[in-house]
């Protein structure tokens, strides 16, 4: 009576799977801004503002996520 439904383990490994596939996508799409984008050093902007680059790189990060979770949806 109180044992698992078979859907919930299928939906947690669903959801672990697809939450992997996600985090993999989001850093592949920084990986690929980071080389799009050669004249923009992270780093040394870090150094100087690193309010500005957190909201660049954090902008850039909701906007892969959302479209990596309509993908993945």
């Amino acid at each position: 009576m109180f044992g698992l439904p078979d859907n919930f383990l299928a939906g947690l490994f669903a959801s672990i799977i697809y939450g992997l596939v996600g985090i993999a996508m989001l850093l592949l799409g920084f990986k690929l801004f980071d080389w799009i984008t050669p004249k923009l050093d992270i780093q040394k902007r870090l150094d100087e503002s690193p309010l500005a680059v957190g909201i660049v790189v954090g902008a850039f990060f909701l906007a892969i996520a959302m479209v990596i979770a309509s993908v993945v949806h």
